[in-house]
Order: structure tokens, then C-alpha cells, then sequence
């Protein structure tokens, strides 16, 4: 098959030719070992529309910066024009939403805006360590190394996003799956038993009688039981978002066992990774506080470099707070405070973010290990709880019978 292309080769030389291919991977493949970066390809057979604007998949917008960054760090570093990488760029965006913001950001250079004012009209995208970051390159003349420094933070993040999803959603999907399954018994199985059960003239035991109230309850009040549910859960995620549930769910996140030290862990690893290249992009201190401060998601953490940040307007050190905390490990205090002395507080940071997220993918990996057998053993113990109340009162009345046969 022919696959039209668009790429850059290694002088920012623009390139548009044919190429046959098995698939468009292969395509890509084959481009990649002659030098090239595709920024936009399609077989000649499709309607023409690009794939950002026709038929592309919605991403979230973490995704979205992480693809940003990556292909304007290798076109800007190939010397192509800011303009000329951001109309490549909205060409291979796959997520329409994130199309419009593109074209929108490059039409404002077009008009003599710096890039870090243009993307700054969209801080839903872009958050402030990318706006600093990219500022920062641009005032420096440093704007391919700045997007190269960003690409690899939103790569490190996007990864551990993925890794997150990836350990959640086999124990998420089994207890949902279940809780369906769980609702149709009650539902549909357990009365068919009831029935069986009231001709036998039997007593049943406890459990199958809390079973079996159970069941008529929720057949009986359903209509207004399951709306229920769904407003809670509404209710619930709205108090979720809330400024006090917010904080009160980040604090028992930091409590859970086994589960609070990945979070610590990967906190650590965000605050050392964030503060470490904005203090090696040349970003002072106090500001790059402010951006740590504003770019972490838990509460507790964010008063912590809150803290941090009070601590050394008046003078003190970033050592001073951390080693106090109950949040951070003392070999992250001691690594900040041997940063601090030897002044080159970035470098250390950053070599401590390589390490805490090679140690985090081990605490995710145990993480996943040890919730896969505990939500099975649950699961597993529900549904045996089930079987065995109804199947109970059926052997009960099979040993009641059996006697009375024989001594017929």
C-alpha cells in the first residue's frame, strides 16, 4: 500500500513523497531509518482529511502535552521555525480538541506572539511548569533544550499514569463485573430458590433468610433504590471534588497500608523531578516553589511545599522543612540537604527522580501482585457465601427426607 508522508530530516528539511508499505507502521519504520520524523501520514486511498481533525480519539490532556512537547522538542532542535513545527504538529494531533489549540497557539505566533504568551491562553492544556519552562526558553534562547527537558517530565508522568491505569483497572473491572453479576442474583436467581424453598415447608438458616430478605427488598423497591444509588455516587463526586473532601481523601490516601507508601513514593518522585529541572532551567527558587506548589494534586503535599516556600522567603533552607516532615523519607531530606551544600541542588533532584521512579514501577508492580488474589479471595468468599446459603436449605431437606423414606 502507498502511504503519502510529511516529514523532517535531521537540518529541519521538509519532506513530502510517497513510500509503499505493508502497514503504516512499517511506513514509519522505514522513514525512521532513513532519518526522518514523520509529522503526518496517510494512505493515498483515505479521504484526504487529516487525521487530527477527521476520525481522531479524544486524549487526555496530560496525553496531549506529553505528544505536544515530544514533537516540538525534535523539530525545534532540528532549527525548524516555531510557526513551521507548530502547523506540523496540528497536522498529526490526533485529539480534535487539542487540534483547534494547536492551530490556535500557532496563529498567535503568526501574529508576533511568543509561544509562551500564545500557549498561556490555554492553561487547561498547559500547565504553569510548561508555561515557565517554555518562557524561560524563549528569554534564554535555550527553547529546544527547555522542550526537551518538558517532554521528558510529561514522558516520566505519562508513564506512571499509564502504569497506574494499567495496576487499577483488572481489580476495577472485576468488581464491577461482579457487582453486576451480584445484582442479577439477588435479582432473578435468589427468587427462584424463595419459590422452591416455601414448597419445601422448610426452615432455611440465618443466612439464607437475611439472603432472601435481601432479595425481596431490592425486587420491591428497586425503582427508587438504584436512582438513589446514582445520586449518591453523583453526590459523592461532587463532594470529592470539593475543597474539604478533597482534603479529607488525600489524607486517608496517605494512610493506607501498603497503598500510602506508592503514593509518598510517587510524590517524592514528582517534587523531585519538577523542582530538579526548573532549578536546572535556570527558574529561581521561589518561582519554581510557587509552580512545584501549584502542580501537585495531593493536598498534603502541596501545604508541605507551601511550607517549603514560606520557610525560605524568610531565610531558611529547603532542608530545614523537608527534614522535618513526616511526609518525605529521610534519604529524600539527606539527598536535599547534600544538594543544598555542594550547590547543585537540580542535579541532585533529578538524579533522585530517576531513582524513585525506577523504585516506584517495583511498589507498583508489588501493588498490582497483591491486589489481584485479595479482590479474588472477596469476590470468591461473596459468591461461595451465596451458594452456600441457598444450596443449604436443599441438603437439609434431602437429610430431612432421606430417614423418613427409609423408615417407610
Amino acid at each position: 500500500m502507498k502511504y503519502a508522508f510529511v516529514a523532517f530530516d535531521a537540518g529541519g528539511k521538509r519532506t513530502e513523497d510517497v513510500i509503499d508499505a505493508a502497514s503504516e507502521v512499517a511506513a514509519k519504520d522505514t522513514l525512521a531509518e532513513r532519518g526522518l520524523f514523520v509529522v503526518e501520514i496517510e494512505s493515498e486511498s483515505s479521504s484526504g482529511h487529516s487525521r487530527g481533525v477527521s476520525g481522531g480519539r479524544k486524549l487526555s490532556k496530560w496525553r496531549c502535552l506529553a505528544e505536544f512537547t515530544r514533537q516540538m522538542a525534535i523539530l525545534v532542535s532540528t532549527g525548524t521555525p516555531v510557526v513551521q513545527a507548530l502547523a506540523a504538529v496540528e497536522r498529526q494531533v490526533t485529539d480534535p480538541r487539542f487540534t483547534e489549540v494547536v492551530g490556535d497557539v500557532r496563529r498567535r505566533v503568526e501574529e508576533g506572539a511568543s509561544l509562551g504568551e500564545a500557549i498561556s491562553r490555554h492553561p487547561k492544556y498547559f500547565d504553569a511548569v510548561a508555561r515557565s519552562l517554555i518562557s524561560a526558553g524563549e528569554s534564554s534562547g535555550r527553547l529546544d533544550s527547555m522542550l526537551e527537558r518538558l517532554a521528558a517530565v510529561n514522558r516520566q508522568q505519562e508513564i506512571v499514569r499509564r502504569s497506574l491505569s494499567s495496576a487499577l483497572a483488572y481489580p476495577i473491572l472485576l468488581t464491577s463485573i461482579s457487582l453486576v453479576v451480584l445484582v442479577n442474583m439477588l435479582m432473578f436467581v435468589v427468587p427462584r430458590f424463595t419459590v422452591l424453598f416455601d414448597s419445601l415447608d422448610t426452615p432455611v438458616p440465618t443466612s439464607t433468610a437475611v439472603l432472601m430478605a435481601v432479595s425481596n427488598h431490592l425486587r420491591a423497591y428497586w425503582m427508587w433504590e438504584f436512582p438513589a444509588v446514582g445520586i449518591g455516587g453523583v453526590a459523592a463526586v461532587m463532594w470529592a471534588v470539593s475543597k474539604p473532601g478533597r482534603r479529607a481523601i488525600d489524607s486517608l490516601i496517605l494512610k493506607l497500608p501498603g497503598f500510602s507508601d506508592l503514593c509518598i513514593s510517587l510524590a517524592m518522585a514528582r517534587i523531585a523531578r519538577l523542582l530538579g529541572v526548573l532549578l536546572e532551567s535556570k527558574v529561581p527558587l521561589l518561582d519554581s516553589l510557587v509552580l512545584v506548589e501549584e502542580a501537585m494534586s495531593n493536598d498534603s503535599f502541596r501545604r508541605l511545599i507551601e511550607q517549603v516556600r514560606i520557610a525560605v522567603v524568610r531565610g531558611s533552607t529547603v532542608s530545614s522543612v523537608i527534614g522535618k516532615s513526616d511526609l518525605v523519607t529521610p534519604a529524600f531530606a539527606e539527598a536535599v540537604r547534600s544538594g543544598e551544600d555542594s550547590g547543585r541542588i537540580g542535579e541532585v533532584l533529578t538524579s533522585l527522580a530517576d531513582y524513585l521512579d525506577e523504585d516506584n514501577a517495583s511498589l507498583l508492580k508489588a501493588l498490582t501482585q497483591m491486589l489481584e488474589p485479595i479482590v479474588l479471595v472477596i469476590l470468591g468468599l461473596v459468591v461461595g457465601t451465596i451458594a452456600v446459603s441457598m444450596f443449604l436449605p436443599l441438603f437439609d431437606a434431602t437429610a430431612a427426607t432421606g430417614p423418613a423414606m427409609g423408615g417407610g
